[in-house]
């Protein structure tokens, strides 16, 4: 069967602006509704570990799942209004900044998903800090409220599942992370 067959029959259809926001658009096409990013750049998470192999979490609270969530240091590209342009390896550089208080010498691209292929059209790159130093607390911007949490790169995995007994939402993405961050020699 080709690709064609198994496409659905309104894959193709007209799509239609249902909502525009700040940050999002709603979409319609058949009938699908999927959510847009306003910015072209999409996301991107930030594999970061200390020089004392540590690996950086984020923590804050998410008004669409009512809950503290922990991430990894993570960003909008090109949200910025003098940097539409910028790529996910500059963003990623910016973020970590931001949000860590870490300053890393390069990034490297790991990999490129969806972060919701049923939801959203977003793409979310996976990239690779390298040869981290402590610059500022971080914290995030003035609209954040960031808590950083370096975590042994050996007890990541069940840090995250303790706090996740503990009431945080986990993204699963995160899972990926480590796994990628215990790869990475594939990837730079």
């Amino acid at each position: 069967m080709n690709d064609i067959q198994r496409k659905p029959e309104d894959a193709d259809a007209p799509s239609e602006m249902l909502y525009q926001g700040r940050w999002l658009r709603l979409r319609r096409r058949g009938r699908w509704e999927y959510a847009e990013r306003n910015n072209p750049g999409g996301a991107v998470i930030i594999l970061a570990v200390t020089p004392e192999d540590k690996v950086l979490f984020v923590e804050q609270y998410r008004v669409a799942v009512q809950k503290f969530t922990i991430e990894m240091p993570a960003g909008l590209v090109g949200d910025l209004a003098d940097q539409q342009h910028e790529s996910s390896l500059v963003a990623a550089q910016r973020e970590l900044e931001e949000e860590t208080g870490y300053r890393c010498s390069r990034v490297s691209f790991v990999h490129e998903g969806p972060s919701s292929s049923g939801m959203s059209n977003e793409m979310i790159a996976f990239v690779r800090a390298h040869d981290l130093v402590k610059v500022s607390d971080g914290g995030g911007d003035t609209t954040e409220n960031i808590i950083v949490h370096e975590v042994p790169r050996s007890e990541a995995g069940a840090w995250l599942l303790a706090r996740a007994k503990d009431g945080y939402s986990i993204d699963p993405k995160l899972f990926a992370g480590l796994w990628f961050i215990e790869h990475a020699e594939s990837f730079s």
